[in-house]
């Protein structure tokens, strides 16, 4: 079977945990935070797992994760 190609922008998106599960980073953090709240943008600092109804296409986009 031939090698396959890993999905430029979800290598670059997410990890994979010893378990399996798919680490993820929160999205609205990148720009316009000046009306975001301190405790909002606090929280969104935190990583969490990604939903999964969407953890087996993750998966096959990062294959040699």
């Amino acid at each position: 079977m031939p090698k396959l190609k890993t999905h430029s922008g979800a290598k670059k998106r997410f990890n994979l945990t010893k378990t399996g599960k798919v680490k993820r980073a929160h999205a609205y953090k990148s720009h316009i935070l000046t009306k975001k709240d301190s405790k909002r943008c606090r929280r969104l600092r935190s990583e969490t797992y990604a939903d999964k109804t969407n953890v087996a296409a993750i998966k096959k986009m990062i294959p040699y994760k």
